[in-house]
């Protein structure tokens, strides 16, 4: 996905801009796509994700649910209509080999990954992969996006 934005660093330090990236998202991500959430604790990684989400519940005619982080269970499921979400978090992944067990590399392309902490994964293993990578500021103050993708197209123009 060729990420088309004004910046290659995106201002998200109001959460409704998170929110409306996370709408533009939802309409144009498809099954077989993978995002890797890059970031610190705490800037906005799993909020994104629960927007992209109910986002695509709501465009399903869906309920919205709550979207739990998966840091204890590694990963949470949701299937909207045909479409199944899979909703990793590594953070508490020591080394590759415990990914197997958790079903990570079996590709699906009736299905969207979401990884938080991608990190500890060799990239040469997943492909469709769309980066996202949040930071802060120096002072903390503010947030930032980065988006990047090899091979998909996602216009931001519109914020």
């Amino acid at each position: 996905m060729l990420i088309a934005t004004k910046s290659s660093r995106i201002n998200i330090s109001e959460e409704k801009k998170t929110k409306a990236i996370a709408k533009i998202f939802a309409k144009n991500i498809k099954a077989g796509d993978v995002l890797f959430f890059k970031g610190e604790l705490g800037v906005g990684k799993t909020t994104f994700i629960k927007y992209l989400i109910n986002f695509l519940q709501e465009d399903k005619k869906y309920p919205i649910t709550e979207i739990p982080s998966p840091t204890f269970n590694l990963v949470n499921e949701y299937q909207i209509g045909s479409l199944i979400l899979k909703h990793y978090d590594l953070y508490r992944i020591n080394n590759e080999k415990e990914l197997n067990s958790i079903g990570i590399f079996e590709y699906n392309s009736e299905q969207i990954t979401l990884i938080e902490w991608p990190d500890i994964i060799k990239q040469n293993k997943i492909k469709n992969i769309i980066n996202l990578h949040f930071e802060y500021d120096e002072d903390y103050n503010n947030r930032f996006l980065n988006i990047s993708s090899d091979n998909k197209i996602i216009f931001l123009d519109e914020l």
